[in-house]
């Protein structure tokens, strides 16, 4: 599971977070997690992206796994001193030059509206916007997959207009189906598997996003670029 800046908290602090230089927590007693400083965007990702590349080489690492603006290194031991593996990743972090990953385009079809799209009616009320508006919103931007985490397959989508960010549901939907295309905050993804989704839906993808049994199982990768394609709008 990948960890994004807002869910996340550690027991122990040790950098505390500075104008213009990356936070750095224990997330146990052998992972660390770099935050990016400033806003979610594309150019702090692409510093995430670089800084990936860097920590995969060291030979104490056991794996590196980066989020939403931010880096979880997790280490083979135990290290001895944690403020030095701090300045490590730090000097790490400043060095690290702004990398975009050449990725693919992925075009999922879209069922906008009808029996899938559960939340379309609050999403309205809350923008401010019709139905048709939002929806052309949503299919008419292009999306950059920063990162891959919460279920199998799962992408957090960069690039939503901020005309139609929507906040998460305080409750959770009980049962939100496989495949319900979802609103997020400011992010937007596809939802990989049927149950509890604090996400907002607004439509539903038949595309299959993840496949065990392939020697690539899931279809999005970190750098991709995603665009919704209105198949059908039921409004």
């Amino acid at each position: 599971m990948i960890a994004t800046s807002n869910t996340v908290t550690s027991s122990r602090e040790i950098v505390p977070a500075t104008k213009g230089r990356a936070r750095i927590s224990c997330i146990g007693a052998r992972s660390f997690l770099l935050e990016a400083p400033g806003e979610f965007d594309l150019p702090a990702q692409r510093w995430i992206w670089a800084l990936a590349q860097t920590v995969k080489g060291w030979t104490d690492i056991a794996e590196v796994i980066p989020g939403m603006t931010n880096l979880l290194a997790i280490f083979k031991q135990i290290p001895e001193d944690p403020e030095l593996v701090t300045g490590r990743l730090l000097e790490a972090w400043n060095k690290a030059e702004s990398l975009d990953l050449a990725g693919k385009i992925i075009e999922i079809p879209v069922h906008y509206g009808g029996p899938y799209a559960i939340d379309l009616p609050a999403i309205c009320d809350f923008c401010g916007l019709s139905d048709r508006e939002v929806v052309r919103i949503h299919y008419e931007a292009s999306y950059r997959v920063f990162a891959l985490g919460s279920a199998p397959g799962f992408g957090y989508l960069h690039g939503l207009d901020s005309r139609i960010y929507m906040p998460r549901k305080t409750v959770p939907s009980l049962r939100m189906e496989k495949g319900s295309v979802t609103i997020g905050g400011m992010q937007t993804g596809v939802a990989m598997l049927t149950g509890p989704n604090g996400w907002n839906s607004l439509g539903h993808a038949d595309l299959q996003m993840f496949d065990p049994a392939s020697a690539t199982p899931a279809l999005m990768a970190p750098g991709d670029t995603v665009r919704f394609l209105p198949a059908r709008i039921e409004l």
